[in-house]
């Protein structure tokens, strides 16, 4: 989203104007100058231009020779190169000079050029693009009728204007009055903004729209199921309405559903959806955002909020910060502010969906939170399209994995962790998230080892178990358990398989996955799964559990939303069930909400949630609710994670199905293909694999560890985690 700022005429003294201006200490304007808005005030903007903007998912900035540069997501054009090819470093954009201020919505661009004409491109559904046409373009088409503009905003599909005279344009998406033009009609040509006047710089959230006056006063339009229009009500307006309370303001931004204002004194004001402490539900009023002085500019994201303060600092709070936008070095929500670390001599920020960027005094960009289309533009990939060696991992024989972190376990019975670490699931003794595998301490003799959900387990040669993970940093022995051959781990349940062939269950029961209706909701300790007894190997998914008997049946138990159990039908078990049709089973797996076995004649069958061909059929996306045969054979194991499969051969090759979305069937691209196909670059060999769901590890017979797919949290293990927690050098 975006953020701009009347003018303090205190600012004029201290600050480099050539900053707020859009170009360096020294440099000149590119262009013509852009007369500014005339209404008989002593107050005039010092920062009409944004050189740096954050959208969904994309950024712009604008260089101090007045080209635009952009990074990030490409899907609809908003990079503006010609292609939609998204880009984790910064690519120009077309046919732009003289450039003086950018915004970004979610799909689509803004660009003020210095003779005051605006420009646009990506996105075009909603006639966002403002020329007439609701076409996307690669490449920047000019806003119809805007001439003499001094400021742009964009929402998400909506872009604004202020107009030299003080009034305000608008066009794009119309559906809850962002127009202002007191309809609900989408219009892909500018309209006027009804009743105002004097304006000196707009702001867009979602849906909606804020203006700020030379008198300091706040008026919105708009969206206001949040309460982010601020006046007090929940009624939405196709017409401004000004904020009460409100007189003097100085600095305004908007978010996805909230807003923000800050007074002369230094204080900042926060109405709608902004996650305080103060506030619960959220104010349809400005309330002040306690702990906050000195503040100068402030700018608002999806759900997090960040203030820029006179000492050059920026403090963040919000709410669902698991990408690391609120800078602090922590995925964790925040209700009250705290510092952004590592950044000093700030000027100015901007907030996407969930990312941040900061310009410093020096012209840098800083930049922090999500990475995962490349729009923090530090050149760090959110993915890896192909595997690559884990850092320093040989003599592994066996790698596990669980949605956001990894495990390996050496041939010295040492185990390895590297990934997400917010609960400790590393095992390491803290919660710092490890790009590159640590060791776990205090572990030896390990057998084998499983990872879910936020949680792992080592299995020792004396036959103990041990845990680490949601919320314990380092393994404690799971007590009542001795005797143990074999584990697995879900989402929230584990399981452990004796040498008497019994099955022992704890975590989550919400949909019976431990298999014991004694054990209620959930058990913190091992129970005992009703029968079948005789039992060689389990297998754990999301909810559901699977368990080999020595016969080679196979039974299911527990949820069963997407037929995971294979009974044919969708209702949840509470006790183990026999899975009709398979007999010769010799080992199973099971990801997300389906299910895979493998036969001794090395065919493989599945069931469940076969979206985007996650169960290797080659009939491509089909979800039965019966075993049904995958596409190749000769196979010696299967593993399930989230909505994807791999399938490993006999002779060292592997296959992979499924979701796409992060590169993780290493195919080289993000496409998912529907039918199985081959991981590239491992050349056979490969002995062992795990899913992750949007990651995946390999072992090959080397004893290297590769790996492929998403890695916002290091877990692809090579070093490089594409989430910052903490600002990076950006290459805007």
């Amino acid at each position: 989203m975006q953020r701009s700022e009347g003018q303090r005429m205190s600012r004029w003294l201290g600050v480099c104007l050539g900053l707020w201006f859009a170009v360096g200490c020294g440099q000149s304007p590119t262009g013509d100058s852009v007369e500014e808005a005339s209404v008989g005030s002593p107050i005039v903007r010092t920062r009409p231009r944004s050189r740096v903007a954050a959208g969904g998912e994309h950024s712009l900035s604008v260089r101090p020779n007045g080209t635009v540069w952009a990074v990030g997501s490409n899907a609809q054009g908003q990079l503006g190169n010609g292609s939609t090819t998204s880009s984790a470093v910064p690519v120009q954009v077309q046919g732009l000079t003289g450039a003086t201020a950018v915004a970004a919505g979610r799909d689509f661009s803004l660009a003020l050029r210095s003779g005051g004409t605006v420009w646009a491109w990506g996105g075009n559904v909603s006639g966002q693009l403002g020329n007439g046409s609701t076409t996307s373009s690669t490449v920047p088409v000019q806003v119809q009728g805007v001439t003499g503009a001094t400021a742009v905003a964009a929402g998400n599909s909506h872009g604004l204007a202020v107009m030299a005279d003080g009034t305000v344009r608008a066009w794009g998406s119309n559906r809850l009055g962002q127009l202002g033009n007191g309809t609900s009609t989408s219009s892909s040509t500018p309209v006027q903004v009804q009743g105002l006047t004097g304006v000196v710089a707009v702001v867009a959230g979602s849906e909606l729209s804020l203006a700020l006056r030379f008198d300091g006063t706040v008026w919105t339009w708009g969206s206001n199921y949040h309460g982010e229009l601020g006046n007090g009500t929940y009624a939405s307006s196709p017409t401004p309405v000004q904020v009460p309370g409100l007189t003097g303001i100085t600095a305004v931004a908007a978010g996805e559903h909230h807003a923000l204002a800050v007074k002369p004194d230094g204080t900042v004001w926060a109405w709608g959806n902004a996650y305080l402490s103060v506030a619960s539900p959220s104010p349809i009023s400005p309330v002040q955002v306690q702990g906050l002085t000195g503040a100068v500019d402030v700018a608002a994201g999806s759900q997090f909020s960040l203030v820029v303060r006179s000492d050059g600092t920026v403090w963040s709070w919000g709410y669902s910060a698991d990408s690391g936008q609120l800078g602090d070095a922590t995925k964790s929500s925040r209700a009250t502010p705290a510092m952004v670390q590592g950044l000093t001599g700030v000027t100015a920020a901007a907030a996407g969906r969930e990312h941040a960027l900061a310009l410093r005094s020096d012209g840098t960009v800083w930049t922090w939170g999500s990475n995962d289309v490349g729009q923090r533009g530090d050149g760090t990939p959110a993915r890896q399209l192909l595997p690559v060696a884990v850092q320093g991992m040989s003599e592994v024989s066996f790698v596990a994995a669980a949605p956001s972190h990894s495990l390996a376990l050496r041939y010295d019975g040492t185990v390895w962790a590297w990934g997400a670490n917010f609960a400790g699931q590393l095992g390491d003794g803290t919660t710092t998230r490890r790009a590159a595998p640590v060791q776990v301490p205090g572990l030896g003799g390990v057998m084998t080892v499983a990872a879910g959900g936020e949680h792992s387990l080592a299995l020792l040669f004396d036959g103990t178990v041990w845990a680490w993970g949601n919320g314990g940093a380092v393994p404690t022995q799971v007590a009542g358990l001795s005797g143990v051959v074999a584990i697995a781990t879900g989402g929230l349940h584990s399981l452990a398989l004796r040498s008497d062939g019994t099955v022992w269950a704890w975590g989550s029961n919400s949909n019976g996955q431990l298999g014991n209706p004694a054990a209620g909701y959930e058990s913190a300790t091992p129970v005992q799964t009703s029968g079948p007894g005789d039992v060689v190997k389990v297998a754990a998914g999301g909810s559901h559990s699977l368990a080999v008997r020595s016969d080679g049946t196979l039974w299911a138990w527990g949820g069963n939303n997407s037929s995971q159990l294979g009974d044919g039908f969708k209702n949840r078990r509470y006790t183990p069930g026999q899975v009709q049709g398979l007999t010769g089973i010799v080992s199973a797996a099971a990801g997300q909400a389906h299910s895979l076995a493998v036969r001794f004649d090395g065919t493989g069958w599945a069931w469940g949630d076969g979206t985007m061909g996650a169960l290797l059929l080659e009939s491509g996306w089909y979800s039965p609710t019966r075993p049904r045969q995958v596409g190749m054979t000769g196979l010696v194991e299967l593993a399930g994670g989230g909505h994807t499969s791999l399938a490993l051969s006999a002779t060292g090759t592997l296959w992979a199905g499924g979701y796409n979305d992060w590169g993780q069937l290493g195919n080289g691209t993000t496409s998912s293909p529907f039918a199985p196909g081959q991981v590239q670059g491992l050349g056979g060999g490969v002995v062992s694999a795990a899913a992750g769901g949007e990651h995946m590890l390999a072992v090959r017979d080397d004893g290297t560890v590769w790996a492929w797919g998403y890695n916002a949290d290091g877990q692809l293990g090579h070093g490089v985690p594409s989430d910052a927690v903490t600002p990076s050098l950006s290459l805007l």
